[in-house]
């Protein structure tokens, strides 16, 4: 083999690393973006249930206290 063939092999790996590291690169970076928006649509749901229990729970209460004063003569 000549030298220019080995240079040419050796352009052709390099190259070729070059790639694999980008697609290496690329795939890292998309499992990364899927795990935050997972992460984030997890988040968002916990935050409704959480505002869920909260206007129950406070509607729950409003009620309670509503019938307490009424037992006790405050509202009519």
């Amino acid at each position: 083999m000549s030298s220019k063939d080995i240079q040419g092999l050796k352009e052709q790996a390099e190259g070729a690393a070059k790639d694999a590291a980008n697609t290496f690169g690329q795939v890292t970076q998309d499992a990364v973006n899927q795990i935050t928006d997972a992460s984030q649509k997890a988040i968002d749901k916990a935050s409704r249930m959480v505002q869920d229990g909260v206007e129950k729970a406070t509607g729950q209460a409003a009620e309670a206290m509503s019938g307490f004063g009424k037992k006790c003569g405050f509202k009519k």
